[in-house]
């Protein structure tokens, strides 16, 4: 007779060598990061009064204003995954909070563009800049090659979970 639990479950492989142990460690590490990262992200929630989404929305602002690029209300939806509706719905949101603005587009003004206000981006860095600051600090401990290692592997880690 077949155990249907057991028949169930994931595999369960016990690591056979060093290699797949160390793997099991980063797949550990990472599962405690993400952990982490969602206690952080929860507390902004609290902090702050917004819903996850909105939270969502100003951290991809902030990440994309720190590499110098404009962000449309499509390409918000599109990272949020959310409908054109919902969209408009959030920026309205966020609009009359007073966290971001519409502006047009440096280049098309047909088009608009997402911006963070200032109090926005104070208030961003008042709630996580202490974060930032220590996991800059343990990033500095690492040699650059060792850097471009943990960055090249967590992009395609990144790439893997979310494909898109």
């Amino acid at each position: 007779m077949v155990d249907l639990a057991r028949a169930a479950a994931p595999a369960r492989r016990t690591p056979r060598s060093s290699h797949d142990h160390a793997v099991l460690e980063v797949l550990q590490s990472i599962r405690a990061l993400s952990d982490a990262m969602e206690r952080m992200h929860s507390g902004m929630k609290g902090d702050m009064d917004m819903n996850a989404t909105d939270v969502a929305a100003l951290r991809m602002l902030i990440v994309r204003e720190q590499r110098g690029v404009a962000v449309s209300p499509h390409d918000l939806a599109r990272h949020l995954r959310i409908s054109s509706a919902s969209t408009t719905k959030l920026l309205d949101r966020l609009t009359e909070s007073g966290h971001v603005e519409r502006r047009p587009h440096p280049k098309d003004r047909r088009a608009r563009v997402v911006a963070l206000t200032d109090a926005s981006r104070a208030l961003f860095f008042q709630h996580f800049g202490e974060r930032l600051r220590t996991m800059r600090e343990v990033a500095s401990g690492y040699q650059e090659d060792e850097l471009r290692v943990i960055a090249r592997f967590l992009d395609e880690l990144s790439g893997a979970v979310d494909p898109e």
